[in-house]
Formats: C-alpha cells, sequence, structure tokens
C-alpha cells in the first residue's frame, strides 16, 4: 500500500533532538573509496554477515548483510556504514519488544542508503512507478514502500533516525497479519526516532525525542490537546491544514503510545500488549469488510475505516471510559514535557 501522505508529513515534520553529523563528514580515502576495500574493512563487524560490491546503475556501491537485514548503498562513509549494520539490528531488537512474544523473521529486510538526493530520486523514480513525482515532495527523510525502505544521506543522526521510524511501518507491514490505525502505528514509529550508541550498540531512547516533546509542550500551552477519542479516529491526512496541526498530531500519536506503556509503572502496557497481539494474530473483533480491508494492504486505508478499527480495539482492549482515560493522559503528558524549555522561551 502507498503511504504517500503519511511519508510526506512524516520527512516534513519531523523534529529531532541531538547533534546532526555534517554531510561534509570526512570522506573514505584510500581503498575505502572503492566498494572493493569497503567491503572488505565492513566484514570483520560484528553485525555484518557479509559485505561484497553492489552492481547498480547509481553509483559505486556495496551491499551489507546482516542477521535480519540486507543494505543496498552507495553510501561509503567508513564511519557511518560502520554502524548502520548496528543500527539495524538494534532497531530490529527494539521493534521486536514491543511484543511480549519474540517473532522468527526468516526472509531478510530490504533497505536502501544513497549517498546523494540524486541517487535517491533517480531509483525512486523507477521503483515507485507512476505516483513518484509525490515523492519528491519528500525534503529531508525516508519512505516505506514495495516492502523497502528507501532513504538518502542526510546526515547520520537523521538519517537513522528516519530509518528507525520508517523500519517500524516495514516490520509490522511484514508480519502482523492486520495493518495498525494511523495513531497507533505512528505513535510506535516515534519511539525509534532518538537513541544512544554506545560500545556497538544503539538504546532508543524515547523519553528524549526532543522534537516531539517540543510539540507537545506546544500543543498543550495553546489548548489544541486532542480528545483522545477523537485522537485515535485520526489520520495525518485529516490535520494536514498547518505545520502545527501535523506536528500536533504525531507528538499526540506519540504520547498516547508512551501513556499506555509508561503510566502507573506500566499498569496498561499488557493491554497493549495484547492489542499489538491480536492485530499480528489477525483476531481483533472487526466485520468481515473491515477484516477484509485490515488484512490486504493492496486496498487503500480510508480515513472511515482507520475511525472504525480504532472505535472498535481502544474500548475492548484499554478502557471504555475514555473521558476519565483522557484526564490522566493530560496528566501524563504535563508530566513528560515538565522539564521540556522551547527555544525562546525564558
Amino acid at each position: 500500500m502507498t503511504r504517500v501522505y503519511l511519508i510526506i508529513l512524516f520527512a516534513a515534520g519531523i523534529l529531532l533532538s541531538g547533534c546532526v553529523e555534517s554531510n561534509n563528514s570526512r570522506s573514505a580515502s584510500g581503498s575505502l573509496a572503492a566498494p572493493e576495500g569497503m567491503s572488505v574493512y565492513l566484514k570483520n563487524l560484528p553485525a555484518v554477515k557479509d559485505a561484497r560490491p553492489w552492481q547498480n546503475e547509481y553509483g559505486p556501491g556495496i551491499m551489507i548483510t546482516t542477521a535480519h537485514y540486507e543494505i543496498y548503498t552507495t553510501l561509503l562513509e567508513p564511519l557511518m556504514l560502520r554502524q548502520a549494520s548496528a543500527f539495524v539490528e538494534s532497531a530490529y531488537k527494539a521493534y521486536q519488544d514491543q511484543l511480549p512474544d519474540t517473532i522468527e523473521t526468516e526472509i531478510k529486510f530490504v533497505v536502501y542508503l544513497f549517498a546523494t538526493r540524486g541517487q535517491w530520486e533517480d531509483f525512486t523514480k523507477t521503483f515507485v512507478g507512476p505516483q513518484w513525482p509525490m515523492y519528491m515532495k519528500i525534503k529531508k527523510g525516508a519512505y516505506y514502500l514495495n516492502g523497502a525502505c528507501v532513504t538518502y544521506n542526510i546526515g547520520r543522526s537523521r538519517t537513522f533516525s528516519v530509518l528507525g521510524h520508517e523500519g517500524w511501518h516495514q516490520f509490522n507491514s511484514r508480519h502482523f497479519t492486520y495493518r495498525l490505525p494511523s495513531w497507533l502505528d505512528e505513535g510506535i514509529a516515534t519511539l525509534f526516532e532518538t537513541y544512544r550508541y554506545e560500545k556497538g550498540f544503539f538504546y532508543f531512547e524515547p523519553d528524549r525525542n526532543g522534537g516531539r516533546l517540543g510539540s507537545l509542550k506546544q500543543t498543550l500551552q495553546k489548548g489544541k490537546m486532542i480528545p483522545i477519542k477523537n485522537l485515535i479516529s485520526l489520520n495525518p491526512g485529516q490535520v494536514i491544514k498547518d505545520a502545527d496541526s501535523t506536528l500536533g498530531f504525531y507528538a499526540q500519536a506519540y504520547a498516547v503510545v508512551r501513556f499506555l506503556r509508561e503510566d502507573g509503572y506500566g499498569k496498561r502496557l499488557s493491554k497493549y500488549h495484547n492489542m499489538l497481539l491480536g492485530a499480528l494474530r489477525g483476531n481483533w473483533p472487526l466485520k468481515p469488510g473491515a477484516r477484509r480491508i485490515a488484512a490486504d494492504r493492496n486496498i487503500p486505508m480510508t480515513a472511515a475505516f482507520n475511525t472504525y478499527v480504532s472505535q472498535q480495539i481502544f474500548p475492548l482492549y484499554i478502557d471504555e471510559d475514555l473521558s476519565l482515560l483522557d484526564e490522566e493522559y493530560r496528566d501524563f503528558c504535563r508530566r513528560i514535557v515538565y522539564h521540556v524549555r522551547l527555544r525562546g522561551s525564558k
């Protein structure tokens, strides 16, 4: 299924905390500037199963194989490629942690990482098909389509952040019997936008997502919080009227997922897990027509379907009293943004 409107909104709206590495980072020298030398350089890394030159029409490239991924890249930048394999495998483990049971992945996930915007555009025009002009509206970011995550180098920190986000869409599209409603799918994806790197591993830290927390605080201060009963029925396409509304939707989706996982020392975590297991196994109590749409990702997901599914599963798995829950949710939001200082504030 094409996720054009989601992709464009995410790419335009993502605000990430932390430092962004310059695109003018040190270039590879000597043999590392060639695919053969870079392949040899990467082969001994713990997360790398194999690395070899990749013949393609976009530029000199290599294919990196890990336990669960195949990364096709024209980016021959040593530091970034040393970490790319560890990042995708760390993200894979973090995706698994959303569920109480481990999922077995038999076919590797595919990632395309291009060195330049031009290469990315040339690939996208062929890969996407007739809808490629829509994807050219993505300024800086990634997209998930046809089973693959596709991005280009926008600096190490931001490149990994968008891969973490889109990688969740890739993971659940592969493994879940039912697709997730927008608030849940996008909310979970935001959990993988911020991270720290330590001794060869990446650890995801959603509580340090300054972009989402800042947007959430602004939404609270402006009195524009969307009640949970309304939020779960929305998709980003319904709040596209201005940038603040779009960012507010993503910030609140981020906050709702954290609320279900963390509030009250995780008192709703088992309910959250059961809701996801229902999607994974395909046993949500949906009408036959809705079940067909939920299971067939080639059918466009309409706003009506998104609303129907959310109104069915949220009261069933989480809580029927959405008014009381909304009060607790707003209290949680105020707590997690208490320490956030907005730019320009005293």
